[in-house]
């Protein structure tokens, strides 16, 4: 399982780096990890795809993206769409979120 000193002095002229592939964004260090604007491409798609349906049905939609513990992807998904609404772990909801989620629905 392990490299030895002979097979590490043999390639000691070689550069390693590790590349993060994680749609979660949520790397220190890191701008954005590989995966993460694909996810978001994917998503505004499948927004564009409801946002029809959701107008000419007059209809709320409630959209869940992917992210673990991790809101990047649902904040910047909320931002480029411009969602009304937006939960992400980082911040969680007041304790009355219920009833002002209901009101702003209402009007």
């Amino acid at each position: 399982g392990g490299i030895t000193a002979e097979e590490a002095k043999k390639s000691s002229h070689l550069n390693i780096v590790g590349m993060v592939g994680s749609i979660d964004n949520d790397f220190c260090g890191t701008d954005m990890t590989i995966g993460t604007d694909s996810a978001l491409h994917r998503i505004m798609e499948i927004v564009d795809a409801i946002t029809t349906t959701a107008q000419s049905h007059q209809r709320t939609f409630v959209l869940e993206v992917m992210g673990r513990h991790c809101g990047y992807l649902a904040l910047i998904t909320a931002l480029a769409c411009g969602a009304d609404w937006v939960f992400i772990p980082e911040s969680p909801p007041e304790d009355d979120w219920e009833d002002h989620l209901c009101r702003r629905l209402t009007e």
